[in-house]
């Protein structure tokens, strides 16, 4: 009987996870804008412990995007280096499943403004929020 309990639990939560119904099963998908203006292109290189998405070139009013599902333990961790001429080059984190559970529900929007700072946008309040570049 206790076997049984056991599978029927295992089979529920499996089934709430494929299904999308829980959180860390939700599939998120991340912008990255760039807003510097003046034509400057900016090379935006992201990445996670898992996956290696490359460096792009994304040019002035331009963006790039990816999506992916949290992991099961929910500790999915994107990071992006970024680099608009020789003398800026910043670090962020993109998306932190610890920190972003709320502020990026569905989508995570970042924004490098023409004053070269970090934007990101918030779900939950529905307000873009400056947001400091990270140490590499």
């Amino acid at each position: 009987m206790k076997t049984f309990k056991f599978n029927f639990y295992f089979l529920f939560l499996l089934t709430i996870l494929v299904s999308g119904s829980c959180s860390l099963a939700r599939r998120i998908q991340v912008h990255v804008i760039n807003m510097l203006s003046s034509g400057f292109p900016m090379t935006l290189h992201c990445q996670s412990h898992d996956n290696d998405l490359g460096q792009s070139i994304v040019d002035d009013g331009e963006q790039v995007n990816w999506n992916f599902r949290v992991n099961f333990w929910g500790t999915t961790l994107f990071y992006c280096d970024v680099k608009w001429d020789s003398n800026n080059s910043y670090h962020f984190i993109a998306y932190d499943a610890d920190r972003d559970h709320r502020r990026c529900r569905s989508e995570c929007w970042w924004m490098i403004s023409k004053e070269g700072l970090l934007y990101g946008y918030n779900q939950e309040s529905e307000y873009w929020e400056l947001v400091p570049f990270t140490n590499a």
